[in-house]
């Protein structure tokens, strides 16, 4: 890879770094980061290839044909369960020990082992749900 791209991959992962908690289509991170002088192109094809390396989620807003992205190798992300809402597309990471016991209770009653570090649990967050 040339130095002009990793200089590109390093705008694009310390933008996904700093916002983790956030589903982000290409055009928003496009958008965000115009003045960086990174290009469209190579957003969409860093985001493809950070997917690739399991470091970026991909997913699909219910009712909605938008793709977006999340930034999943922030320390704090790997090897947790996140939390999305399906009205607004925030995402959580789940409290560590409600996860583990979440996980231990699955591999308990189911005998079944859960890899975190490929989990979302959709549904509707605290603020969605009292509008």
């Amino acid at each position: 890879m040339s130095t002009y791209s990793t200089k590109q991959r390093k705008i694009l992962t310390d933008y996904l770094a700093e916002n983790p908690d956030r589903l982000l289509s290409a055009e928003e991170i496009g958008d965000a980061l115009e003045e960086s002088g990174i290009s469209r192109s190579a957003i969409y094809r860093n985001l493809a290839e950070l997917e690739a390396e399991g470091k970026v989620r991909r997913s699909v807003k219910e009712g909605s044909r938008k793709v977006f992205f999340q930034y999943t190798d922030a320390a704090h992300c790997r090897g947790e369960l996140h939390l999305s809402c399906k009205i607004c597309g925030r995402t959580i990471h789940m409290d560590h020990e409600a996860a583990d016991a979440l996980v231990a209770d699955i591999a308990g009653r189911q005998s079944f082992e859960i890899d975190k570090s490929e989990t979302v649990l959709f549904g509707v967050c605290g603020d969605c749900k009292k509008n």
